[in-house]
């Protein structure tokens, strides 16, 4: 996984500036990724939290050994869904367990231990679920969070900086509990250089904003 993750971020960086060699991406005494008020380590050492079920998403509720009570599902705009023997009930707010253990509570009135999992199969995301990325990337856009994502992976999927972007003066605005905090970024050295320190994790809500190049 992490030499995939090398092998696209030379993919990614090819079509911004000079391709970097295999000794350039594989070497080892990278300069630790700076930041404002936190570590790398504190970053890296972060939680990854649950997703959190909002509406339109889209839900396949599977009740084990009871074919004609699994079904898939929208959350309607008010935040509930309806299944079979189950009329009304919250699911937004809730992560995919905790609705699953809801569910499993109203149907003991009708079935002796139900066992039930859901799956989230289409993903609307309310903003306290994304990652948006502003500024000068290639396609800047608001991105589904998911367990694990880091600042290589939505640069990926945005296809990268533009040619104007001043890549290491990047900010991440993280919302710690109710308080805006900031950190720099070095986009252009994980992008550019392929310096995979330069790599943090991500967590739902993170903003990453990429100003552009004085120059």
């Amino acid at each position: 996984m992490a030499f995939l993750r090398l092998a696209l971020a030379a993919m990614v960086a090819a079509g911004l500036t000079a391709c970097t060699t295999f000794e350039e991406l594989t070497g080892t005494g990278f300069e630790q990724a700076p930041s404002e008020g936190i570590s790398r380590d504190e970053l890296q050492s972060a939680e990854y939290p649950e997703y959190v079920i909002g509406p339109y998403d889209q839900l396949q509720i599977f009740v084990w050994r009871s074919e004609e009570l699994s079904t898939t599902v929208a959350v309607r705009p008010d935040g509930r869904i309806s299944t079979p023997l189950i009329s009304d009930m919250i699911a937004a707010g809730k992560s995919p367990t905790q609705l699953a253990s809801d569910i499993e509570q109203e149907l003991r009135e009708y079935v002796r231990s139900p066992d039930v999992t859901v799956i989230v199969q289409g993903f609307s995301s309310t903003f306290d679920q994304q990652v948006r990325i502003l500024g000068e990337a290639q396609q800047p856009s608001a991105i589904p969070y998911q367990a694990g994502m880091t600042t290589l992976d939505v640069m990926i999927s945005v296809g990268g900086l533009t040619e104007f972007a001043a890549g290491n003066r990047a900010k991440l605005i993280r919302n710690r509990g109710g308080a805006k905090e900031t950190y720099r970024l070095r986009l252009g050295d994980l992008l550019r250089n392929g310096d995979v320190t330069a790599d943090v994790p991500l967590q739902p809500g993170d903003v990453i904003l990429i100003p552009e190049s004085l120059f």
